[in-house]
């Protein structure tokens, strides 16, 4: 088991919510990182991305209305990143990185791969 981890929390997303639950009923306290509230850097988010084996295009919320104003369907994973950075809203969530290894958790039992 794990004895740390973090989670890229948004509290008003049910998914978000129930892996954080999830990581505290397995005994461990994350610390919690409002990515809205705190977004993280360009090199951060390309490290989270890349230890978690995902592409920009995988980890970017193509529902939110923002992608489509911001006419993301078509852009190389450069412009992706840079617009995930800027309006942190179009980050996938919730991402939980442990020393097991960093995952997307959609869906939520997917948080249990790093636990």
């Amino acid at each position: 088991m794990t004895s740390s981890a973090t989670i890229y929390h948004n509290p008003r997303c049910n998914t978000s919510r129930t892996v954080l639950k999830a990581i505290q009923e397995a005994g461990i306290e994350p610390t919690v990182v409002k990515y809205l509230e705190t977004p993280p850097t360009k090199d951060g988010l390309r490290k989270i991305l890349d230890d978690a084996g995902l592409t920009a295009s995988q980890a970017i919320r193509r529902k939110e209305a923002l992608y489509k104003e911001l006419g993301l369907k078509d852009a190389s994973e450069e412009a992706l990143v840079a617009a995930m950075v800027e309006h942190p809203i179009l980050i996938e969530r919730p991402i939980v990185v442990t020393d097991k290894g960093t995952v997307l958790a959609r869906p939520a039992d997917k948080v249990h791969e790093v636990l």
